[in-house]
């Protein structure tokens, strides 16, 4: 494997394993107040590593055959955690493929970023069992496929949220 690709393979694991770190953080209440800008930095920060997989020629493994695993951790009590924690504001509108279907679909931020984690992890595990290449060939094959429309998804939803706090304020001296 070349040093190209190992670098690659260790920058998108250490924005894995940061991004997967502070989404717990979160889930378990340490943003207080900044919980969802900070969600918005996780999700923005783990993009790039995304877009950088997409910019990056395909991965092919010899074979084009994963290696096995054992079964992922199971992630479902960090996306209640987060649902718990993002209350009325998980659900939210989105357009899955505005190229192909454009239907409004409903979304939740809980299942988005936990979505992402799960791929995430799962490269990861490839990672840490000292196969980069395997690591990155899921990177990549689950950014096109899965995480990056639930990162793209959740960054937009965010960055309204954010936004609405930010500007849908009532101006000084004004009565409601």
């Amino acid at each position: 494997m070349s040093d190209e690709w190992n670098d690659l393979a260790a920058r998108v694991a250490g924005h894995a394993q940061n991004f997967i770190d502070g989404l717990t953080r979160l889930a378990g209440g340490e943003g207080g107040d900044a919980t969802l800008p900070l969600l918005l930095v996780e999700v923005a920060q783990v993009s790039l590593a995304g877009t950088q997989l997409g910019a990056a020629q395909d991965v092919i493994l010899q074979g084009n055959v994963e290696p096995a695993l054992s079964e992922d951790p199971d992630i479902d009590p960090l996306r209640t955690a987060l649902a718990a924690r993002l209350g009325p504001v998980d659900d939210y509108a989105e357009v899955f493929d505005p190229y192909k279907d454009t239907v409004v679909t409903p979304y939740r931020l809980s299942d988005d970023l936990t979505a992402v984690a799960a791929d995430l992890i799962h490269g990861l595990r490839h990672y840490q069992a000292g196969r980069p290449l395997e690591a990155l060939w899921w990177w990549q094959y689950s950014y096109f496929n899965t995480w990056g429309n639930h990162a793209g998804a959740a960054l937009r939803a965010l960055q309204a949220l954010v936004a609405h706090t930010r500007l849908d304020v009532v101006e000084e001296g004004t009565t409601v």
